[in-house]
């Protein structure tokens, strides 16, 4: 079944976006060549605890981390390491989520390490603007498979693979909540009404759709070893504009 928010879970689910979004902030001054991903996760759960939030991320199903932090070819659920160290010409997709009075933010962003390829540029704005693309169907009376076919449509036209086993999802008390939604059409017909907040999540690759699953059971890699992009934002449905909750409030 999929929760409508009333006002008041929306005023929450806006407080703990706005969280994710200053942890994105942060991150966007920090990621830099010579920086671990352990250091990456550190300065991600003070700024979460600082803002009387919980890092919705660490201990979920074992996870040992308060963010996801994938490298170049790996797509979603890096684990953050002191091993780790980002260099010039990586990208990294951070994935943070904030519980904030019982109710989650989650947003997604993939950044340039230092001086990156065109190759990598282009996926990166490729991938953000599937992401805008999906958001702008996630109207109140729309289906879900107007969100999928406008990221489908974008990925397809730069003949860029599409990650098949992940994908968006609903948002609420929970992180993982009805509905999946599918990164390209599957002929899902779900009305899409007033109330729904749901995080659409394009991963977009350089190369071939399929992924692997590292040993560490959780890093999930392309197949091919090529590139891959992670944009997300969590977003409400309302009777006008969407509207995204996983941003600065002003």
């Amino acid at each position: 079944m999929i929760n409508r928010k009333s006002k008041d879970d929306i005023k929450r689910l806006r407080h703990a976006g706005h969280i994710v979004a200053l942890v994105h902030q942060k991150m966007k001054e920090v990621v830099e060549p010579g920086i671990s991903t352990l250091e990456l996760d550190s300065i991600a759960t003070k700024v979460i605890k600082e803002n009387r939030a919980i890092p919705t991320f660490l201990g979920y199903q074992g996870f040992p981390g308060s963010i996801c932090t994938s490298i170049n070819e790996q797509v979603v659920h890096g684990i953050p390491s002191a091993d780790v160290i980002l260099k010039e010409g990586d990208i990294i997709s951070i994935d943070v989520g904030a519980t904030y009075g019982g109710f989650v933010g989650d947003s997604a962003w993939t950044y340039a390490v230092g001086k990156i390829s065109e190759e990598k540029q282009k996926l990166m704005k490729v991938t953000e603007e599937a992401l805008y693309a999906g958001i702008a169907q996630m109207r109140a009376g729309n289906v879900l498979d107007d969100i999928s076919g406008a990221i489908e449509a974008v990925a397809n036209r730069e003949h860029y693979g599409i990650v098949r086993q992940y994908g968006g999802h609903g948002v609420g008390r929970t992180m993982h909540e009805e509905p999946f939604l599918y990164n390209y059409r599957v002929g899902d017909h779900t009305l899409i009404k007033q109330g729904y907040v749901i995080a659409i999540e394009p991963m977009l690759n350089l190369g071939c759709d399929e992924v692997v699953v590292a040993a560490d059971e959780w890093t999930v890699s392309t197949a091919d070893n090529k590139a891959s992009a992670h944009f997300e934002h969590t977003v409400l449905a309302t009777d006008d504009e969407p509207m995204i909750m996983t941003k600065l409030m002003e």
